[in-house]
């Protein structure tokens, strides 16, 4: 072995094995990711309350039965390299987008037996909108230390 071997394994011994750390950053980006969606979805489940009536315009909607709180969901998408969080499970209503946004949906109601439906306009009840800016400040400190020697 020359002297040119001898330099270039220590040379080489000093920088990153990129396949180490690609793989470090992609299973620390899917935890940071997750707990962040995690944090976001408990925000959200948090200011739906349980109360008779309606929430009154800009707050977050009351909960009567629970589903809408109960079917608050996060995922890491591998498509986008991204968390998704909100409301599932409502693939024909439009009651989620309605009470967070402002709009129209369908109610349906029974009256004498007969199911019956009527279109109503619902004021905007921002509730997913508020737990993303409530846990925003939170969500910078998650990165710390998530990439380890090891990891």
């Amino acid at each position: 072995m020359g002297v040119g071997d001898v330099i270039t394994m220590r040379i080489k011994d000093m920088f990153f094995d990129r396949h180490v750390v690609m793989r470090a950053m992609d299973s620390a980006k899917r935890k940071v990711l997750s707990k962040a969606g995690a944090f976001i979805r408990t925000a959200a489940r948090t200011s739906i309350r349980k109360r008779k009536g309606t929430a009154p315009p800009g707050k977050p909607p009351h909960s009567h039965e629970g589903s809408l709180r109960r079917l608050i969901l996060f995922g890491y998408d591998r498509a986008s390299d991204s968390v998704v969080v909100g409301p599932v499970g409502f693939a024909k209503s439009t009651a989620p987008r309605a009470l967070e946004h402002g709009g129209e949906t369908v109610v349906h109601t029974r009256r004498k037996g007969r199911l019956t439906s009527r279109k109503v306009k619902i004021a905007a009840r921002p509730f997913m909108a508020p737990a993303l800016e409530k846990e925003r400040p939170k969500l910078p400190l998650l990165w710390r230390n998530s990439i380890r020697k090891g990891a």
